[in-house]
């Protein structure tokens, strides 16, 4: 199973990656946690992805399509991936079909998540990662058991600094601007599969791998 996640920031997808990556055994490809790990390990290219990721804008494709072909030859993918975060763009979309071609592989499915804009900036601004073991919560939707602390290590939750409402908007009216073509790239290829993204997650999550499994 190779599949993309498409959406826009806030729209779901690193919740239904896990359920994804969980249902079809495959490894979940995410370019902002490659860039946020080199981020952390101070790398010439963490520091570069970082002053585009501060200010909500897109990291250029010169920085991402190399790393993101030599993931996918690595082993873990030879029965399969899920990316998310990439591609971007068109011009990442046909370098990731010439890499995919240049390995006799090609994409199963691109699951696009919908969700309206200002449910999205509600649900990016109350985002909190946990600093330790990167767990996930939100402080209205899915709140930890102690405000502050995550339940999975004990860790202090934070919010991003990409996180901030100024950011987030500016991420999604980016996203619409840049990335939105990718649907009609996917539509036009016959792959793509639109889901409401506004429904309780554990519903858009069923609906995602039953859609997956008709193939």
């Amino acid at each position: 199973m190779r599949a993309i996640l498409l959406g826009p920031p806030g729209a779901g997808k690193g919740t239904q990656a896990e359920t994804i990556v969980k249902e079809f055994s495959i490894p979940h490809i995410s370019t902002g946690d490659i860039f946020r790990q080199n981020i952390k390990e101070g790398t010439a290219l963490g520091k570069k992805a970082k002053e585009y990721m501060d200010q909500g804008l897109l990291v250029p494709d010169e920085l991402t399509i190399e790393l993101v072909k030599d993931r996918l030859l690595k082993d873990d993918c030879k029965n399969g991936f899920l990316l998310d975060g990439f591609p971007r763009t068109i011009f990442q979309a046909d370098a990731l079909e010439n890499a995919l071609n240049s390995m006799n592989q090609k994409l199963d499915y691109v699951i696009n998540i919908i969700v309206k804009k200002e449910l999205l900036v509600e649900r990016a601004v109350g985002r909190r990662i946990c600093k330790d073991c990167g767990q996930t919560f939100h402080i209205s939707f899915n709140k930890p058991s102690k405000e502050g602390i995550c339940d999975n290590c004990g860790g202090e939750l934070l919010q991003r600094k990409d996180d901030a409402e100024e950011t987030v908007t500016k991420r999604i009216n980016v996203y619409q601007e840049q990335t939105e073509p990718l649907i009609d790239y996917y539509t036009k290829k016959g792959i793509i599969v639109n889901i409401n993204g506004e429904k309780p997650i554990t519903e858009v999550g069923k609906e995602i791998v039953a859609k997956m499994r008709n193939k």
